[in-house]
């Protein structure tokens, strides 16, 4: 039986938020920014009349200022965007019982079973995009296809508050010629290598052979073979079903550009702390220590390695993501931003006793922390500090944020 899904896709989700609970901003530029005094000075999100200016999202302040000179920025306020999202979702749970999120603002809808009830697909996704109109106040486009992968290009097809059917019998001529990069997963290394091999739309991947594919991307180029021709069958998860979590990790940008290796301690220690308590409170270890590094001219490098036996001790992740910053990092270099995530993860349990000694250490250091986890859920981060953090209170004061790009989420029957 061939499927029917739905991908809702919020219109300029964080701008729109924003424009209803400020009218006086409607109608002229308007982007969601970092805090430029963080040096977080990011455009995070932005309306129509700015991206009419060639305004982008991950454009610096001074850029977009420099493309739209009337724009207007505004602080983020993620709460209110959480709450909209959750009403979002409520509304698509009345018309089935398989929603999954995609982020903040999208979401799939496996409204299959629910034609029976509401009509075709395209008179699902029109009734919610009024919906969402009248009972929230902002806008939504909604891809209608067969799968997963077609939908979102769907929904990303045509903007704002509109609907995109892709059928099964008709989807070459419509998916086909779109640019390689519009695909779901082929990011912007992706692209560029598939453009090299003269591989520029969707159509021209989809013919190529497949063995090729395979051989220069490895199994993520064979999963993007399938998705080009339809083959994406992978499922929608039912509301409340667990996702399962692949990695934890987190990054910030610094007040200011650090040179040397004692300052970027401060950092690092700040980040495995942060990691290592979330493993925790998931009951998870890791095998492997990630780091990303970003220069200030904005170049970034990412390398990891195995530890010698599963840990969730920030001492031991903040060893390891030491020992990988001296290692890949040019001394001297200025550095903008560094990131830690802790990679193959498992569940926590009783192993057997070690005689290994750095392995009895971390086992101690386990014990330490979670008496620390009890201290700090009762009376605040700051109750217990290391020595370290004293030396500089600007650097241990950072408050690194988990987003959907650090917390990797996978869901339990997702490829």
């Amino acid at each position: 039986m061939e499927r029917t899904i739905l991908h809702c896709d919020c219109n300029n989700f964080y701008a729109s938020v924003e424009c209803l609970y400020h009218p006086e901003l409607r109608g002229i530029p308007v982007a969601v920014a970092g805090d430029s005094q963080l040096r977080h000075g990011i455009v995070l999100a932005k309306n129509y009349e700015a991206k009419k200016c060639g305004v982008k999202t991950g454009n610096p302040l001074w850029l977009a200022r420099q493309l739209c000179p009337n724009i207007v920025f505004v602080r983020p306020h993620f709460d209110l965007y959480m709450n909209f999202s959750k009403m979002c979702r409520e509304i698509y749970s009345q018309y089935s019982d398989r929603v999954e999120p995609y982020g903040l603002d999208e979401c799939w809808i496996d409204v299959t079973g629910s034609t029976w009830l509401f009509g075709s697909g395209a008179a699902i996704a029109n009734s919610i995009r009024e919906k969402i109109k009248s009972e929230l106040g902002i806008t939504i486009s909604v891809g209608v296809s067969f799968n997963k992968v077609f939908s979102k290009l769907g929904s990303d097809y045509k903007k704002p508050d509109a609907t995109t059917i892709i059928p099964f019998n008709d989807f070459r001529k419509i998916v086909w010629p779109l640019p390689v990069s519009s695909l779901l997963f082929v990011g912007r290394a992706t692209a560029s290598l598939l453009e090299r091999k003269c591989i520029d739309t969707i159509g021209k991947l989809a013919q190529t052979d497949r063995r090729y594919v395979k051989d220069w991307l490895g199994k993520c180029g064979e999963t993007l073979w399938l998705y080009a021709n339809g083959y994406d069958t992978s499922p929608v998860a039912a509301i409340g079903e667990q996702p399962v979590i692949k990695s934890i990790g987190n990054s910030t940008t610094m007040p200011r550009d650090l040179i040397n290796y004692d300052e970027m301690k401060i950092t690092l220690m700040v980040l495995s702390e942060s990691v290592a308590a979330r493993l925790r409170q998931h009951n998870l270890q890791c095998e492997t220590v990630q780091i990303s590094i970003r220069g200030t001219d904005l170049s970034w490098i990412e390398r990891q390695e195995k530890l010698a036996a599963p840990c969730c001790d920030s001492t031991t992740i903040y060893l390891k993501a030491y020992e990988l910053l001296k290692k890949h990092h040019q001394n001297g270099k200025p550095v903008r931003s560094l990131g830690v995530r802790a990679c193959n993860l498992s569940l926590r349990r009783f192993d057997q006793m070690s005689f290994i000694p750095s392995v009895q250490k971390s086992r101690s250091h386990e014990a330490v922390e979670e008496v620390l986890d009890n201290l700090r859920s009762r009376f605040g981060n700051k109750i217990v500090q290391r020595g370290i953090m004293l030396t500089d209170a600007a650097l241990s004061a950072l408050d690194p944020q988990t987003n959907y790009h650090n917390l990797v989420l996978s869901t339990v029957h997702s490829q």
